[in-house]
């Protein structure tokens, strides 16, 4: 795959799971000065790894919300809580992804992300009592 196919790859995977709304602003603020970094994490982060047949994208996900919790990223943290639901996880795998992350990142980063899926849970009506996620 050449880099603008990459690149075109990656804006529709980006905006699957991030939503068209995250992805119109995150370009609408585009400038000279992050533009090449716009077009790095397109390219690759979403038209490389995220497209990789290695793991589905619920376990990316997932992973992706335990390292950002365990690194205290929050803002790139409470994007891919909402995100969550596009790529099929549910309220139980989150929890159990932030349990995991309390014992191996610290129960203050836990607690933290806790907080912050619960906000999500309730905006994306994630927490349908069912703990399918759907």
């Amino acid at each position: 795959m050449d880099e603008q196919e990459r690149r075109r790859r990656g804006e529709t995977i980006r905006r699957e799971v991030l939503g068209d709304a995250h992805v119109d602003r995150s370009l609408a603020g585009r400038t000279d000065f992050n533009g090449d970094f716009l077009d790095l994490i397109t390219r690759y982060a979403w038209g490389d790894i995220w497209e990789r047949p290695g793991l589905a994208r619920r376990e990316r996900s997932l992973i992706t919300i335990a390292m950002l919790a365990a690194l205290g990223r929050e803002a790139e943290l409470k994007l891919h809580l909402g995100a969550a639901r596009n790529n099929g996880v549910s309220r139980d795998e989150l929890k159990e992804t932030l349990l995991q992350v309390a014992v191996y990142g610290g129960v203050p980063a836990a607690n933290t992300a806790f907080q912050l899926a619960e906000e999500a849970l309730a905006a994306t009506s994630c927490d349908g009592g069912d703990g399918s996620g759907s």
